[in-house]
C-alpha cells in the first residue's frame, strides 16, 4: 500500500482530519501535537477519537505522524527551555497511547554554541527520561538541514543519539527530503550512495518514514525553506525515484510542502501517477 499524507491541522478533531485526509486522496497524515509555536495541547475528546479509530480501520489509514513543536529544543543550554520540552514530550507521548502503535516526530534541537557533543548528550538523556517499555509510539528524530547549531543534520550525530538512548527498539529516523539535500546529501543524483551511507552510519531497519519535500535552496545550503513538489532544486525526476525505490517505497511519505487543501490533494494525485505500482494497479 502507497502510504501517502500531508500535514493537517487538530484543531477540529481527528475524525475531522480523517474526513480531510479522505476527500484530497490520502489515507494517513501528519499533525502537531499542540500549537507548533508552543502552548498547552487541546483536550482530546475521547467520542471524536472513537469516530476516527473506526473510521481508520473502515478506510485502511497507514501509520499516523505526530509532530513536536518546533520551539521544543531537548539540546538546549536553558534549564528552563529543556524543561518545557520533557514537560511537552512527555506529555505528547502520554497522549499518543490513545492513537497506539504510531509514530512521534521531533527536531533533535539546537546546542546554541555548547558543541555537538554536549547537545547530543542532552537529547539522549532527555529521551531516556521520558520514553517508558510501556509505550507502544516509536519516537523518531528528524534529519535537519543543519542550519545555524542544530543536531541531527549528519547521520553520524543521529547515530550517536541512538547509541546513547536505552530503549532502542522505540526509536527511529524521520528523513526529510528538503532537509537533507540542503545538509549537503545529494539524493537528486546519488539517491541510491546516500541511502547505502545512512545503512553504513544507522541502518536502514531505522529509516521509519519520509517528509517529502522540494526545497527552494540549493544542494548543501544548509538552509530550510520547503518548496512545493517538482518546483524546486530536487525537481520532478527526483521525485520520482525517491517514492519508487524500493527501498523507501513501503514507508509512509508526509507532504510539507507550502500549500493549502487543494494543492496537497493535486499532489497525492501526481505522486499517485508517479507510483509504479500504483499504475500496475498493485
Amino acid at each position: 500500500m502507497f502510504q501517502i499524507g500531508c500535514h493537517l491541522s487538530v484543531a477540529k478533531g481527528f475524525a475531522a482530519m480523517g474526513e480531510t485526509a479522505l476527500k484530497i486522496g490520502a489515507n494517513t497524515f501528519q499533525f502537531f501535537t499542540r500549537n507548533p509555536r508552543g502552548g498547552a495541547a487541546k483536550a482530546i475528546d475521547p467520542s471524536d477519537l472513537e469516530r476516527f479509530l473506526k473510521m481508520k480501520g473502515k478506510n485502511h489509514f497507514g501509520v499516523l505522524l505526530a509532530h513536536a513543536p518546533y520551539t521544543l529544543n531537548a539540546a538546549a543550554k536553558d534549564p528552563q527551555v529543556r524543561r518545557f520540552a520533557f514537560e511537552a514530550m512527555s506529555d505528547d507521548l502520554k497522549r499518543m497511547e490513545l492513537l497506539p502503535n504510531n509514530y512521534y516526530n521531533f527536531h533533535p534541537g539546537s546546542h546554541v554554541g555548547q558543541g555537538i557533543d554536549a547537545g547530543i548528550d542532552k537529547i539522549a538523556r532527555l529521551l531516556n527520561e521520558i520514553m517508558t517499555k510501556e509505550q507502544t509510539t516509536t519516537v523518531l528524530l528528524e534529519t535537519m538541514s543543519g542550519k545555524g547549531t542544530e543536531v541531527g543534520s549528519r547521520f553520524e550525530e543521529l547515530q550517536e543519539i541512538i547509541r546513547r538512548v536505552d530503549l532502542k527498539e522505540k526509536i527511529g529516523i524521520c528523513l526529510d527530503t528538503c532537509h537533507v539535500y540542503d545538509a549537503g546529501y545529494d539524493i537528486v543524483n546519488h539517491l541510491d550512495d546516500v541511502l547505502s551511507e545512512f545503512d553504513r552510519v544507522i541502518g536502514l531497519e531505522r529509516l521509519k518514514a519520509i517528509h517529502l519535500n522540494d526545497s527552494k535552496n540549493p544542494f548543501a545550503s544548509h538552509k530550510d525553506r520547503h518548496e512545493k513538489l517538482g518546483k524546486g532544486s530536487l525537481g520532478a525526476e527526483a521525485i520520482k525515484r525517491i517514492i519508487n525505490n524500493p527501498y523507501l517505497k513501503g514507508l509512509p511519505f508526509y507532504l510539507e510542502t507550502p500549500n493549502e487543501l487543494d494543492g496537497y490533494a493535486k499532489e497525492i494525485a501526481l505522486l499517485k501517477s508517479y507510483r509504479k505500482d500504483e499504475k500496475e494497479g498493485k
